[in-house]
């Protein structure tokens, strides 16, 4: 029975290679991106999940409270973890994790015989890193690895580079970055086979070792100081619920007193480590995390894509149903039931949907490279080592099958017998009216993906050409990483300054764009910590305001030698009730210790400006003058030239004068500004290369239905034609139909599109108006790609000449 109907199934398809084409193609291109998509979230929550006792391992986050601006932050304090494996008996470890980013020393030099290179991606860790979070160790074993001051371990990519073939343990390697220059042991090599983690480290050295270490052994702060990463490790019967609920009474008993003298309000929360890398909002993370919103409209696209493939496989087979009605009818005469024949066109459906795999895993292959390329993602296909790829696969061509054959199977399998054999078609299921409703879902979240295409590259070009408040254009962007060349950042800014091509230098210890680490509460006379404002602030030089062209409203810029002094923006002088006009000369108290408070005078006020993203508003934010070179890591320089090329090779020429061992490294400020907006840039090339795909597959059973309508009317066309109709009128004749259902799906697509794309706004403090030609703009699109798509077969029927068609009447 089952070789019949595969006999049958194969015959059906090779007669009608139309029909059969534009399934399997849609199918494949529909699975192709299904797969993908699949893959790729699969890979997203996969994180984290290697770790032997991930169930167990949680992190301590922290929500801040200060003078009504809340912090949702991922890191915590420093002695927080130690006490609580002390006071509570359902922690069994923990371990701590500084990455060297936020403290500001984002490049390390490492030095080994006559190899030398820059590396990122340095974390001082607890020695017990590696006995909560599993990683392979090529080199070396876990234990003890970190035991001891200046241990390090390297991930195996950073050891290739420093040692080549070379075994690397024992070596010693010599490290110059902003804490100085220091030897460091290697201990193990490890690789990421296992899996991805949340802390992606290039090199894990032991929390013991330095400056760092040091300072972190003298850190007693309990309220501030939130800028590492805690884990603690639970006994396997621990309720971590029940040991949260604890947390207040904890943070009470060490901090009330501190809390209480900042003005701070603090919570501690427990985060399942498996989830960390696919929740969104904490201001610190030690990598970047993917937002669950995101991997849910991905899911839904590839559902999409696939349901539009079978929708075509259901349109084209219920319409061409009076091919196979008599077939039905003979099964049935000879004694075939219902069910058989639902089971014979289900059997033929799965075996499209197998094929459409089939030819979908050889796209997938070569097209691999460029779907990455798009999602910034490395997913590589296993197919002989990771058993979900085949379950993904088989459940693929189940769902797929399913989908796309049960309508038409159950249809088919209702035509009466006698009926169709004598030329009557009709069965008591309506298949017009359910094919013009699949059309126009089709056509819905077509319009509904071309809309959100519209309205994110109209966000995107908002966001790029909004005035931010500074100026971002022709600035080159400069870090020095290292001690020695933070030494000569003064000697090259004189030189650079000699430059015909160059306007301003100014040196930071940050610089706009950029996540801003250094914050802390500030009052005007009369208050105190419990009122005080927490604002971000950046250190500088004199020269920071003209470079950047920030415009001030009141006061003056820094002079040098101005100690002591500050410059406020608008948002930071509101909160403070302080009169802009008049703010000049006001002292603003910090007072962190029981000493005297501390306070800082203001020199001017600056007109708000987005510093940041512009997902957020404008916060209280100053720059503080300092007069210590040492203070600085980055460099900005503003240039006017029409011929970069010519511009930097003189730089390069002037940096190698004075850093004749650092590599020439720079970066553009308008670049840096426009990677604030990397997840909406990589939602919109993705929405943008799917959308395209569904729309040609739209296409492809939209032209299908076409051809076939227009081979069913092709007797009406010729006795129009001999009765005078014009080629015109029987083009209109034949497109109007689905012109009219493409209409119906702009009017339920644009409420639908409407409703999304707000809700995606909102994630922006400035954002674009939704507006009416945005939906015009995508109805019109779709309603030209459905003319162009059905009139090809319209005006090839109506070019058809009638003795063709009548000569048979």
């Amino acid at each position: 029975m089952i070789k019949s109907y595969l006999k049958t199934a194969l015959r059906f398809l090779l007669k009608n290679k139309t029909f059969s084409l534009i399934n399997i193609f849609g199918l494949a291109a529909g699975t192709l991106c299904c797969l993908y998509i699949l893959l790729y979230v699969q890979q997203q929550y996969s994180y984290d999940k290697q770790h032997k006792d991930a169930k167990d391992v949680y992190r301590i986050t922290t929500d801040l409270v200060l003078t009504g601006d809340h912090h949702h932050s991922g890191a915590s304090s420093p002695p927080i973890t130690p006490a609580m494996r002390r006071d509570f008996p359902e922690v069994q470890n923990y371990t701590r994790v500084v990455s060297t980013d936020i403290l500001g020393a984002k490049q390390h030099l490492l030095r080994y015989k006559e190899q030398s290179f820059y590396e990122t991606g340095a974390l001082y860790v607890d020695s017990t890193f590696f006995d909560i979070f599993n990683y392979k160790f090529v080199e070396g074993h876990p234990e003890h690895a970190l035991d001891e001051p200046y241990d390090m371990v390297l991930l195996k990519s950073t050891a290739d580079k420093l040692f080549g073939h070379e075994s690397a343990v024992g070596k010693m390697v010599n490290i110059d970055d902003a804490y100085g220059k220091h030897d460091f042991k290697v201990t193990g090599v490890v690789d990421e086979s296992l899996g991805k983690s949340h802390i992606a480290g290039n090199m894990f050295i032991t929390m013991k070792s330095g400056p760092v270490g040091k300072s972190l052994s003298g850190i007693t702060e309990w309220a501030g100081n939130n800028f590492l990463f805690a884990y603690v490790k639970l006994r396997p019967d621990a309720d971590a619920l029940a040991l949260e609920r604890k947390l207040p009474a904890f943070l009470n008993k060490y901090a009330a007193d501190r809390l209480k003298a900042l003005g701070m309000q603090k919570q501690l929360h427990l985060q399942h480590v498996t989830g960390i890398h696919t929740t969104s909002g904490y201001e610190i993370e030690p990598t970047k995390t993917t937002n669950p919103l995101f991997l849910l409209i991905l899911v839904l696209i590839a559902v999409l894509i696939q349901v539009i493939a079978c929708i075509n496989f259901m349109n084209l087979s219920t319409a061409r149903a009076s091919k196979r009605a008599k077939e039905v009818g003979v099964r049935k005469v000879i004694g075939a039931g219902k069910y058989d024949l639902i089971k014979q066109f289900l059997g033929e459906s799965f075996l499209l949907a197998f094929m459409g795999v089939i030819i979908a895993l050889p796209l997938l292959y070569f097209f691999l490279p460029y779907l990455n390329d798009i999602t910034r993602a490395d997913i590589h296909l296993t197919f002989f080592e990771d058993y979900r790829l085949w379950l993904m696969l088989a459940a693929l061509v189940f769902v797929t099958g399913f989908l796309a054959g049960s309508y038409p199977a159950f249809y088919l399998s209702n035509f009466e017998a006698i009926k169709v054999i004598k030329g009557n078609f009709s069965s008591r299921i309506s298949a017009t009216g359910i094919r013009k409703s699949l059309v126009v879902f089709q056509f819905v979240l077509s319009i509904v993906m071309i809309t959100g295409i519209i309205i994110i590259y109209s966000q995107l070009n908002f966001v790029k050409s909004k005035d931010l408040g500074f100026d971002k254009s022709q600035k080159l962007v400069f870090n020095f990483y290292t001690s020695d060349a933070q030494s000569k950042m003064p000697a090259l800014a004189k030189d650079l300054k000699q430059l015909a091509g160059v306007k301003y230098v100014t040196s930071a210890d940050n610089y706009l764009s950029q996540f801003i680490l250094h914050d802390y509460g500030v009052y005007p006379d009369g208050g105190d910590m419990a009122t005080a404002i927490d604002a971000q602030n950046i250190a500088c030089d004199e020269y920071f305001i003209q470079t950047n062209g920030i415009k001030l409203i009141s006061g003056r810029d820094f002079m040098r030698g101005d100690s002591g002094k500050v410059l406020i923006n608008q948002t930071l002088a509101k909160r403070l009730n302080l009169n802009p006009q008049t703010a000049l000369g006001a002292k603003l108290y910090s007072k962190f210790t029981s000493a005297p408070a501390s306070y800082v005078t203001v020199a001017g006020v600056m007109k708000d400006f987005n510093y940041n993203s512009l997902h957020d508003g404008v916060k209280p934010f100053m720059l503080i003058y300092d007069k210590n070179p040492g203070d600085f890591s980055s460099m900005i320089v503003s240039v006017n030239s029409s011929n970069y090329k010519r511009l930097l090779s003189t730089i390069n020429t002037v940096w190698l004068k004075n850093l004749p061992s650092v590599p020439f490294q720079y970066a553009f400020l308008d670049d840096e500004v426009q990677k604030q907006y990397e997840n909406e840039i990589i939602l919109s090339q993705i929405i943008n290369s799917f959308t395209i795909i569904a729309i040609i597959i739209s296409c492809l059973g939209l032209f299908g239905l076409a051809a076939f309508s227009a081979e069913q009317r092709k007797k009406e066309i010729g006795i129009r034609k001999v009765l005078g109709s014009s080629v015109s009128g029987i083009v209109t004749l034949l497109s109007k139909d689905f012109l009219i259902l493409v209409g119906i799906s702009f009017g339920i697509a644009t409420p639908l599109a409407w409703y999304g794309m707000n809700k995606w706004l909102q994630a922006f403090a400035y954002r674009i108006p939704l507006s009416w030609w945005m939906f015009a703009l995508a109805g019109a699109l779709a309603a030209i790609i459905a003319l162009i798509t059905v009139s090809s077969q319209a005006i090839k029927a109506a070019l058809m000449n009638p003795v063709k068609s009548l000569k048979t009447e």
